[in-house]
């Protein structure tokens, strides 16, 4: 397999010295914190009406184009020794069997063999190259790969793997072996952008808001980014989201990343917080800034002409 970079070269490398020194340093758990949550009967999501849904972490319910699009999906109550904070925002069972599946990259907190198993082979599961043999070896045999600005139309959808600011691995000797990235969903019902996991790198954001003038939902990661030393060049904080979005000029910034695993070391609720405050500090439109409760199903509608 390829040695994957990120489009500057880079990959975020962190020695065992500095795993130590980080984890050494590391402030007891927090205790007692329960991200906002609703409940969910799965309704929308199953009619055909474009919509949606934050089931918790990067996992989304999109129904765009008549498709029914998981991203990144974890219905597991933990990934390895790390549990949810809450359940998901709706029961796997509650929902149809999604046609599309999208996975950003190999970490095990965006690629779940577990809830992939259940999802089942039925679903479409479009990864970025060399991620589809994790999912061959687990019995999913329908896969798309990608490799960064390529596209697969599936009915009236067109999927394209874009770059991301990260790095890959799921084992000690596959790192940076398996490509990682995010997605635009293009479709009729609108255009959305999921960034996986990501870095703030300018060029990224400015590439992608290049090929794609038109994103109406921005869905970009604002948690993980404690201590800043050593996060900073694998994942965003609220405000280089927003900044991100800036960069973007899509219609809405659609929060993620935040409230569902204890991954690092910020307090877990500290992100929207920092992301409302950004937002009015540079005096946006609220109404172009989403912060779902997880759980929570909103009916999308088409940009005003």
């Amino acid at each position: 397999m390829p040695l994957y970079t990120n489009l500057d070269g880079t990959t975020p490398d962190k020695g065992l010295g500095e795993l130590l020194k980080w984890n050494w340093n590391r402030p007891r758990p927090e205790r007692g914190f329960l991200p906002p949550r609703m409940e969910n009967d799965g309704a929308l999501i199953a009619s055909s009406a474009p919509s949606l849904t934050w089931v918790g972490h990067a996992t989304w319910l999109m129904r765009l184009g008549g498709e029914l699009i998981a991203t990144d999906p974890i219905w597991s109550t933990r990934v390895g020794h790390i549990k949810r904070t809450c359940p998901p925002g709706v029961a796997l069972e509650r929902i149809p069997v999604p046609d599309i599946v999208t996975i950003s990259h190999s970490h095990y907190d965006h690629l779940d063999i577990p809830t992939l198993r259940r999802i089942g082979p039925d679903a479409l599961y479009i990864v970025p190259k060399d991620v589809g043999e994790v999912l061959r070896r687990a019995g999913l045999p329908r896969i798309i790969e990608l490799g960064w600005w390529e596209t697969h139309r599936e009915g009236d959808v067109a999927i394209t793997l874009v770059p991301a600011q990260h790095w890959s691995a799921r084992l000690p000797w596959d790192r940076n072996r398996r490509l990682w990235g995010g997605f635009v969903y293009e479709s009729q019902d609108g255009t959305a952008y999921h960034a996986g996991d990501t870095a703030f790198k300018e060029e990224v954001f400015a590439q992608i808001a290049g090929r794609f003038p038109a994103i109406d939902y921005a869905l970009l990661p604002i948690g993980a980014y404690d201590p800043t030393w050593f996060m900073q060049a694998q994942h965003m904080g609220p405000e280089e989201a927003g900044r991100a979005w800036e960069i973007l000029n899509a219609r809405t910034l659609v929060a993620m990343h935040w409230g569902t695993f204890r991954l690092t070391d910020e307090p877990m609720g500290e992100p929207p917080q920092r992301l409302r405050a950004f937002w009015q500090e540079r005096q946006h439109d609220p109404e172009r800034l989403w912060i779902f409760p997880i759980g929570e199903t909103k009916r999308l509608a088409p940009a005003a002409v």
